[in-house]
C-alpha cells in the first residue's frame, strides 16, 4: 500500500464510498490523511458511573468521563415538532446512568442491550440538580474486551474528525486508523518518502513525515492532550512547517527570478533631484516618510524592477510617496499608472494629485464608466484620452481596473503604482505590470496586513512601513454605545460643531430594501432624524449618487457650507477633510475590525485644537459575542496593526483577504496566527535551502518544487532557474 495509491485500496472504501469521497476531492489515501483530526479526546483514564449519591460524586466529575457499560432500555423518544432523540440506561456493574444522543436517531437500530460500549461524554445532571446523565457521548461496541476488534488497553487518545462531503466523522475516523495500520504493516515506518532537508529537520527537532502523520492520526499512549488540541505537538510543527517551507521556497524563487531581469528603463534621478521633488510637496516630511522615500529611490536606481508593498496607517502619508515616485518617473521620460479599487478613490487621487503635482507633469483620469464632458458642452470620445496615453503624452494615468483592460495602452510603462492593495488579487497585479516592459511596481495599502500575511501573500515583495503620523495629529477617542445612549451622542457631536468642526454619520445600508437582516439602521429612514438631531447644514452621500452630485457634496463638505456628512461605506478610503472631528457609526456590529478603522481615520487629521478632540462612537443594537469581542478590539487601540492581527485572529485570513484573492495561500495544515513561528523559521530558511536544492541528498525535495514551480531546475546546470 502506498500514500499515492486510489482511495479504494483503503480497507471498507466500496463503489458507494468512493463516489462520495472522490465527489469531496479525496481521491488519495494521501487525501485522506491530509483531513486532520479537529481535536483529540484523552480517553486514557477509565472512570465509574456516579451512584445514587450525587453530592457524594458531585466533585468526582467535572468534566467528560470515560467508562465501559452495558446499555439497557435504548430507544428513541419523540418530542415536539417530531424532533427526536435516543435515550438509553448505561451500567458498569455498580451504578446505572441515564444517556441521551441528539440528532443521532439512527443509533436506535444500531445499539445493542447486554453488550459492552466504550462511552465517552460530558456527565451533567438533568435539570441541574436532578440524576446524573452522559450527554450525546461517543459511543464505541467492545467486542471480547476489544473496542471496533482492537487491542483494548484503556481508550487512549482518540482523534475526532470533521465530515468529508456526506461521509461523516466516525466513518472518516475508522478510514483514517485503517490507512496508518495498512500503510505501516505493508511499507513499513517509513511509509512516505521524507522530503524535509535533514538539516532543517534535525535543527528544529522535528519528526520525519511519516511519523508526523502517524502521530497526528493515530497518537501515542505519551502525547499531551493540551498540545495536541492545541496543535504545538511536534508532529502538527513538522506538517505545518513543511508546508510554509515549500510556499516561502516558491517565493524565494520567485524573488530571484525578478532580481535577475533586467528593466529596460532607467531614472535620471540622483539624490539632488529627490531632495528637489521633495520641496514640491506644501509640508515637511515625516521621518518614516523620508526612510521609505529613500528605499524607493534605492529600487528605482537598480537595474532590476522594483516589487515594494508600502503599508502605512490611515493619514500616514502613502500617497505623497506615490506622487514624488511618480514625478521622478516623468522627469526621466516615463509614463506611470495609479490603479485604484473603486471610481470614487481613483477620482479623488486624480483631483490631490493634479492639485499638487498637476503643473509639472500631465495627469489623465481613465475608469469604465468615464465620458468626459468638454468646454462646448459636447461629449469627447473616451479614446481621445486612450489615444492621448498610448502616444505616451500623458505622464500620469489614475484609474480603477480600467487601466488593466485591453483597451488601455501605454507607450512606455516604468511605474505602476496599486493603490489598497488588499482589494484587489495577484492576477491584477501581475496584468498592469504586463502593460510595460518589467514596470517597477509600488504597491500601496492603508489597510495594515498582519506580518504573517505580509510574509506569504506578498513574500515576493519588500515591505516598507509608514510608523509615524504627521506631527500635531491628537488621538481619537473611541466609544462603544448602544441605541439607547442616542442623546448623550449627539450632544459629544453638538459640541465639536459648535467649536467649527465637522462630522461624518455612517450608515450601514442605503435605505432598508436592501436584503439584509431587518432592524438595521438605514440611510434614507434614519438620516433625517440624525439630521434634525445634529441641526447643522448636512449632505449626503452614497454610492448610488451620480458622480457630479457626489462630488459636489463632497466639496461642500470640506469648504464647510455643509458640517455633517450622512454617508455610507464610500466615505471609508480617499477622504481627507482635515475639520472633520466626529464619527458616528451606526450598526456597527455589522462592519468588520478593519473597516471600523478605515472609516475612523475618516477623523483626526487635522492640528487644530480650536476643534476639539476628535471622538468616534460606535453605536450597536443587539450584537452577538463576536460582535462584542470586536467592537472591544476596536475601542481599545487605534494602532492599525494591533487591529489587523487582532481581526486575523478573529476571522481568519481568508476572511481579511477575501475569499476570491488569488494571492491568499491555500494551508491546510498551518495557521497563520497559530504557528507564526514556524512561518518566521521557514521564510529564513528557504533562502539557504535554495542554495543547496542541487546538492546530493535533495531529490525529494526537488520532486515537491518541480511540481509547483515547473522547469524550477535548469537542465544544462543541474540547479535552480533564476
Amino acid at each position: 500500500m502506498d500514500p499515492r495509491d486510489p482511495i479504494t485500496s483503503t480497507r471498507g472504501v466500496g463503489p458507494v464510498l468512493e463516489r462520495r469521497l472522490t465527489a469531496a476531492g479525496c481521491r488519495r489515501v494521501l487525501d485522506l490523511l491530509a483531513h486532520l483530526p479537529l481535536r483529540y479526546e484523552d480517553r486514557r483514564t477509565l472512570g465509574r458511573l456516579p451512584g445514587a449519591d450525587h453530592r457524594a460524586t458531585e466533585s468526582a466529575a467535572p468534566g467528560p468521563l470515560t467508562v465501559v457499560a452495558q446499555l439497557e432500555s435504548v430507544r428513541r423518544v419523540f418530542g415536539r415538532r417530531r424532533f427526536s432523540r435516543v435515550e438509553a440506561v448505561a451500567c458498569d456493574g455498580a451504578a446505572r446512568v441515564g444517556v441521551v444522543w441528539f440528532n443521532r436517531p439512527y443509533l436506535a437500530q444500531q445499539l445493542e442491550e447486554g453488550v459492552p460500549y466504550l462511552l465517552h461524554g460530558p456527565l451533567r445532571r438533568r435539570g441541574g440538580d436532578g440524576p446524573w446523565q452522559l450527554s450525546n457521548p461517543s459511543v464505541e461496541r467492545i467486542s471480547g474486551g476489544e473496542p471496533n476488534g482492537g487491542p483494548f488497553d484503556g481508550g487512549g487518545v482518540r482523534p475526532v474528525y470533521g465530515r468529508i462531503g456526506e461521509v461523516p466523522p466516525s466513518r472518516v475516523a475508522r478510514l483514517a486508523g485503517d490507512a496508518i495500520r495498512g500503510l505501516r504493516d505493508t511499507s513499513g515506518p517509513d511509509w512516505i518518502e521524507e522530503w524535509l532537508p535533514c538539516e532543517e529537520r534535525i535543527r528544529h527537532g522535528l519528526p520525519r513525515l511519516a511519523q508526523a502523520l502517524t502521530e497526528v492520526h493515530s497518537p501515542s499512549g505519551e502525547a499531551s492532550i493540551e498540545d495536541l488540541n492545541a496543535r504545538r505537538s511536534p508532529a502538527h510543527a513538522r506538517l505545518a512547517y513543511g508546508e510554509f517551507l515549500l510556499q516561502q521556497l516558491q517565493l524565494a524563487a520567485a524573488r530571484r527570478q525578478r532580481r535577475r531581469s533586467g528593466k529596460p528603463h532607467r531614472y535620471r534621478a540622483d539624490r539632488v533631484a529627490w531632495a528637489a521633488a521633495s520641496r514640491l510637496v506644501p509640508f515637511r516630511l515625516t521621518g518614516a516618510q523620508e526612510r521609505v522615500l529613500g528605499e524607493i529611490a534605492d529600487d528605482l536606481a537598480r537595474n532590476e524592477p522594483m516589487l515594494r508593498l508600502v503599508q502605512g496607517d490611515v493619514g500616514s502619508g502613502k500617497t505623497v510617496l506615490a506622487a514624488l515616485s511618480c514625478l521622478m518617473a516623468a522627469r526621466s521620460g516615463l509614463q506611470s499608472a495609479l490603479m485604484a479599487p473603486t471610481e470614487l478613490l481613483a477620482e479623488q487621487h486624480f483631483t490631490s494629485l493634479a492639485r499638487l503635482l498637476g503643473s509639472h507633469m500631465t495627469i489623465a483620469l481613465v475608469t469604465s464608466s468615464q465620458c468626459a464632458a468638454s468646454d462646448d458642452g459636447s461629449v469627447s470620445r473616451p479614446e481621445s484620452t486612450e489615444e492621448r496615453i498610448a502616444a505616451g503624452r500623458i505622464d500620469l494615468v489614475v484609474g480603477t481596473h480600467a487601466l488593466i483592460q485591453e483597451r488601455t495602452r501605454f507607450a512606455r510603462l516604468g511605474l505602476a503604482v496599486i493603490d489598497e492593495q488588499h482589494r484587489f488579487g495577484v492576477v491584477q497585479r501581475q496584468s498592469l505590470a504586463r502593460k510595460g516592459l518589467r514596470p517597477d511596481l509600488l504597491v500601496m495599502t492603508a489597510t495594515p496586513i498582519p506580518r504573517s500575511l505580509a510574509l506569504t501573500v506578498y513574500g515576493d515583495l519588500d515591505v516598507s512601513v509608514l510608523d509615524e503620523l504627521p506631527p500635531g495629529r491628537r488621538p481619537i477617542e473611541t466609544r462603544v454605545t448602544t441605541d439607547g445612549r442616542m442623546e448623550e451622542t449627539v450632544e459629544e457631536v453638538r459640541r465639536r460643531l459648535e467649536s467649527g468642526g465637522r462630522a461624518y454619520v455612517v450608515f450601514p445600508l442605503i435605505d432598508g430594501g436592501e436584503g439584509v437582516a431587518t432592524g438595521l439602521p438605514s440611510l434614507k429612514e434614519f438620516g433625517p432624524r440624525w439630521a434634525r438631531a445634529l441641526a447643522a447644514p448636512h449632505g449626503v452621500v452614497h454610492g448610488r449618487l451620480r458622480r457630479q452630485e457626489r462630488d459636489e457634496t463632497m466639496s461642500r463638505f470640506a469648504a464647510g457650507s455643509i458640517q455633517v456628512l450622512l454617508a455610507t461605506t464610500v466615505i471609508e478610503v480617499g477622504v481627507d477633510v482635515p475639520e472633520a472631528t466626529a464619527m458616528v457609526i451606526l450598526g456597527a456590529e455589522r462592519f468588520g475590525l478593519a473597516q471600523l478603522h478605515q472609516l475612523r481615520g475618516r477623523i483626526g487629521r487635522g492640528t487644530d485644537p480650536a476643534l476639539g478632540d476628535p471622538l468616534c462612537v460606535a453605536i450597536t443594537g443587539d450584537s452577538s459575542a463576536e460582535a462584542k469581542r470586536r467592537l472591544e478590539a476596536f475601542a481599545a487601540t487605534t494602532d492599525g496593526f494591533r487591529i489587523a492581527e487582532e481581526d486575523m485572529r478573529q476571522r481568519g485570513p481568508g476572511e481579511i483577504l477575501g475569499t476570491r484573492q488569488a494571492g491568499l495561500p491555500q494551508f491546510r495544515f498551518g495557521d497563520l496566527a497559530r504557528d507564526w513561528r514556524w512561518l518566521v523559521a521557514a521564510r529564513q530558511d528557504a533562502s539557504g535551502v535554495l542554495d543547496r536544492l542541487a546538492g546530493p541528498g535533495n531529490d525529494a525535495l526537488r520532486r515537491q518544487l518541480e511540481r509547483r514551480i515547473p522547469g524550477l531546475m535548469s537542465p544544462e546546470e543541474g540547479s535552480p532557474r533564476p
